[in-house]
């Protein structure tokens, strides 16, 4: 287990073995404190962490990462002077630790924990997919081994230590998604996490505002399989359809496995068929093996997801029934969902962000389900130079999948001019400023045949959209 003395040790690189106290969890907001948590004060600009120690303190943390002066009734032990400090046989608790940086302080107790264990480390990243295709990895996983993922999207140089810290010795594999903004953060959170596995979903202009260009997201997701050690056992496991990463075999010392819709990858599928609501079906093939398989993935892009999880079962040692029972029982659709809309009308609600290959998948989906087909669309943002061209390929797509097109916001303009030009008839392109009015043209108007999908960047507020609808009915 964690223990008191083994943050210390990785702080100062001295043993600790008297400080046996086990740290339960590790936290950035105080909210979340359990009894027996590590918390870390981080500074910010909106609000600063050391504002909130003593409610962590109240709430049951035991030690407090710290870069501050803090009041004289909370026990401080100064980390800052270079040597090792001289600690009381039994230290008051809770304790607080001062240190030259709060954050890499906790960067430096994930590391020295992480390397501690032995376990198996899978990295996910890629611009689109990464989030839903950590979780169904984690479920095949499960089939066999005891398996940590890091919740939600912690998966940045604050959210991956915290979720290092979260490891125990009965942990036999982690599966951790890995975000990118800029070129050597995937890098550092691999010589923290140690991976033996990375996964590549795909590449696509998704912060391409903060990467600065094209070449920066490829070089930047590459780090994870440059990150590899080489060698059997470690495994770059890439997608063979996306002309992004394919060539990020060249970039590995770990074995190559390829998959997706081509024969020429390792693991690949055919015979794909959705199934609407109810999932996809297709057949998998692996080294002479055909496997057929139907899941509960919403849209034919599903598959794509399922063989990267499949990739990884075959790579983490499991048999084909385990890893096909891990796909079927999984419960990992976490963006898209139905919920039921006015006067028998369904909503797909899929407002958890947007790029262009998000977009158009959903769309595709749209398309696959009967009834009156209306895509509500909003911004994308973040996309840099690639703007117009992926709003652009948006409407595009429209065009030949729905009934009607509602955009908001000033980018989706774009997505509306160009449904009209490829065909969309303009009386069925409605151009409006925001999810309110959006809610109010929609509302009067959507009966028993409609399905309707609201997709858009979070900063677009398109949830607003699908609860406003909701509420009507």
């Amino acid at each position: 287990m964690l223990t008191l003395g083994i943050v210390l040790e990785a702080l100062t690189g001295q043993s600790y073995p008297t400080l046996g106290q086990v740290v339960t969890d590790a936290a950035v907001d105080s909210r979340l404190v359990i009894p027996g948590s590590l918390f870390v004060a981080l500074p910010g600009e909106r609000s600063d962490g050391h504002d909130f120690v003593a409610s962590a303190f109240e709430r049951g943390a035991i030690v407090a990462l710290v870069e501050q002066d803090m009041p004289s009734q909370f026990e401080t032990l100064d980390l800052c002077g270079g040597s090792p400090p001289t600690l009381p046989h039994e230290p008051r608790l809770p304790l607080c630790l001062r240190v030259e940086s709060s954050l890499r302080a906790l960067q430096a107790a994930a590391r020295h924990w992480r390397a501690s264990l032995d376990i198996r480390v899978i990295g996910v990243t890629g611009s689109v997919g990464k989030s839903t295709t950590k979780e169904l990895i984690a479920d095949i996983l499960d089939e066999r081994y005891r398996t940590l993922k890091n919740p939600g999207n912690q998966n940045n140089e604050i959210g991956l230590p915290l979720s290092l810290l979260r490891l125990t010795e009965a942990h036999e594999r982690a599966v951790l998604e890995m975000g990118f903004y800029v070129p050597g953060e995937i890098a550092l959170l691999c010589e923290l996490a140690r991976p033996t596995v990375g996964v590549i979903t795909n590449i696509s202009p998704v912060h391409l505002e903060r990467a600065g260009n094209m070449q920066a997201i490829i070089d930047g997701k590459a780090e994870l399989v440059e990150g590899l050690p080489p060698g059997p056992g470690s495994a770059a496991i890439l997608n063979y359809d996306d002309p992004l990463v394919r060539p990020m075999a060249e970039r590995t010392q770990a074995e190559v496995l390829f998959y997706g819709l081509s024969p020429e990858a390792h693991l690949w599928a055919d015979d794909v068929e959705s199934l609407g609501l109810e999932g996809v079906r297709f057949t998998l093939h692996h080294a002479g093996d055909h496997i057929h398989v139907r899941v509960p993935l919403l849209g034919r892009h599903s598959v794509h997801t399922a063989l990267r999880a499949a990739a990884v079962g075959l790579a983490e040692g499991l048999r084909w029934d385990q890893i096909v029972h891990g796909l079927q029982a999984t419960q990992s659709q976490l963006r898209l969902v139905a919920v039921q809309g006015p006067r028998g009308s369904l909503i797909l609600d899929d407002t958890y962000n947007a790029a262009p290959p998000s977009v158009i998948a959903a769309l595709n989906l749209l398309g696959d389900l009967e009834g009156r087909h209306t895509a509500v669309l909003g911004d994308m943002l973040e996309l840099g130079d690639y703007e117009e061209e992926g709003h652009r390929l948006v409407g595009m797509r429209a065009a030949s999948v729905v009934d009607e097109l509602v955009t908001v916001g000033e980018r989706a303009r774009w997505i509306a001019d160009e449904a009209g030009r490829s065909g969309l008839a303009r009386g069925h392109i409605i151009e409006l400023e925001s999810s309110q009015a959006a809610v109010e043209y929609l509302g009067p108007r959507v009966g028993d045949r409609d399905v309707i999908l609201v997709k858009g960047s979070r900063g677009m507020h398109m949830d607003a959209i699908v609860a406003g609808l909701e509420g009507l009915s």
